[in-house]
């Protein structure tokens, strides 16, 4: 299994000794040895996949890098921060996943409704297994702990992922802005119950269910 370790907070080096990860396209910056560099279509779910991408707009260009050597992976100076998984899943947003073992599976699962008027579906890409992975964040990240007593509730514009036994919740006319009187249109917060983690960012993307 290769071998992840950061290099600072915004390069990743992946040591391979014949083995494969799952990278971000593009995202390589440097390697030593011998590598071989593959596009794979569709997160490397093949035509299945692909087209589940296309359907739910969960986009993840993926290369597969193979070889013997180090491979230094980065993008766009963000932070990364490294998961370990452990045979559970984790749901990470696609442009969030930098890197992850080649043996990890990847897909897109349905996790609700971005908000009933506009009727648009949220979809977040899965992985799962044994191994690591690679997350990226607009400025450091936060793991927050969910319990039964202290469920949570996420800006989804700073929300980066999640594992454990957590059921989401999606709450629309209502965030953290429109709450101190700014921003409009409809807007929603995740609202997350059970047992795990979550990842957030200190920044926050634009989405789809509005002025967040």
């Amino acid at each position: 299994m290769a071998t992840f370790r950061l290099q600072g907070s915004k390069v990743l080096a992946v040591t391979m000794t014949g083995d494969a990860v799952k990278a971000k396209n593009g995202s390589m910056v440097a390697y030593d040895g011998q590598m071989a560099f593959k596009k794979m279509s569709g997160g490397g779910e093949g035509l299945r996949g692909m087209v589940t991408r296309r359907l739910t707009g969960e986009q993840m260009e993926v290369m597969e890098v193979r070889g013997q050597g180090t491979c230094w992976f980065a993008d766009r100076a963000s932070e990364i921060n490294l998961v370990r998984l452990h045979g559970d899943r984790l749901w990470v947003e696609a442009s969030n996943l930098l890197c992850a073992d080649a043996g990890l599976r990847t897909g897109t699962t349905f996790t609700g409704m971005r908000g009933g008027a506009t009727g648009n579906g949220l979809f977040t890409t899965t992985v799962e297994g044994t191994g690591q992975a690679a997350l990226l964040s607009d400025g450091p990240a936060v793991v927050l702990r969910v319990t039964p007593q202290y469920p949570l509730s996420v800006d989804p514009g700073a929300y980066i992922a999640h594992q454990g036994d957590l059921q989401q919740h999606f709450q629309s006319g209502v965030t953290f802005r429109t709450l101190l009187g700014e921003g409009g249109g409809e807007a929603f917060q995740i609202r997350f119950e059970g047992d795990g983690l979550v990842y957030v960012q200190p920044s926050e993307r634009n989405t789809i269910g509005g002025d967040v």
